[in-house]
């Protein structure tokens, strides 16, 4: 699955997707390790849920920090682990991923019978970071699930006029949905199922940092200017970089 050459098949399936750049993948994950990860969802505590109803969804998260199952927190350690980010990386084409350990928005999800989630796009900024959403990352936990009982995970088009595509939550499926301007998507017709049981899935969100290239042309002035202005930097130019503008322009009208 970390090959290169496969690497580049997801980046193109990813992007010729629509109504939107999206990507499916079944069987990424040990199966075993998925089941675990399903039993320590009825094991949870109830202070680690937090329950959201309102005209817009109904549906429950784990909070942010949790304290999460040792199956759970082995998938998060790995979706956040260094490797791993690389990887998805290349999938996405988007550089430098970063991810958020307390999992904000993401985590344990879980909608009851009856629960729905209406088509929205996902936030733009990490509320506490600042951060900017790229991505989030879902794998699903529901073993036969049938089509007939809804949720499946729609994808619309970007007048919000109509479904083109559906992403059912099966047991083993990883879904990848790249943040941006069309990425409406949501499972807004509440569900039933005959025997009671929940949807269930693990999500985790990517980041990227809107300030990184403004930081590095800083530290690029500051190294260059110690290096004697090898890089061209006169000494004008230097002193400036370095004084506050307020300061500089009192010099200037001198």
């Amino acid at each position: 699955m970390t090959a290169p050459s496969l690497q580049g098949q997801l980046h193109r399936r990813l992007q010729e997707a629509l109504p939107f750049p999206y990507l499916v993948i079944d069987g990424l994950f040990n199966p075993r390790l998925l089941e675990l990860i399903a039993e320590e969802f009825d094991q949870t505590r109830a202070e680690t849920w937090a329950r959201i109803k309102s005209s817009y969804e109904e549906t429950r998260r784990s909070v942010l920090g949790s304290r999460l199952g040792p199956a759970t927190q082995l998938y998060f350690n790995v979706v956040n682990s260094g490797w791993f980010v690389q990887w998805l990386s290349g999938v996405v084409g988007i550089p430098d991923l970063l991810t958020d350990p307390k999992l904000f928005g993401g985590g344990l999800h879980e909608c009851r019978p009856g629960g729905s989630f209406a088509v929205h796009r996902d936030f733009q900024y990490h509320r506490h970071l600042g951060l900017k959403n790229q991505m989030v990352f879902i794998t699903y936990l529901n073993k036969g699930w049938q089509p007939e009982w809804g949720s499946a995970l729609e994808l619309w088009d970007e007048e919000r006029h109509e479904c083109v595509a559906k992403v059912q939550p099966e047991f083993g499926r990883t879904l990848l949905l790249p943040h941006g301007p069309k990425s409406f998507h949501g499972h807004p017709t509440p569900f039933f199922t005959p025997d009671g049981r929940t949807r269930r899935s693990v999500a985790a969100y990517y980041y990227t940092n809107p300030t990184a290239g403004e930081i590095s042309r800083s530290d690029d002035v500051a190294r260059d200017a110690s290096l004697g202005g090898m890089a061209g930097l006169t000494l004008k130019r230097y002193v400036r970089a370095l004084t506050p503008p307020i300061l500089w322009r009192g010099a200037q009208r001198k």
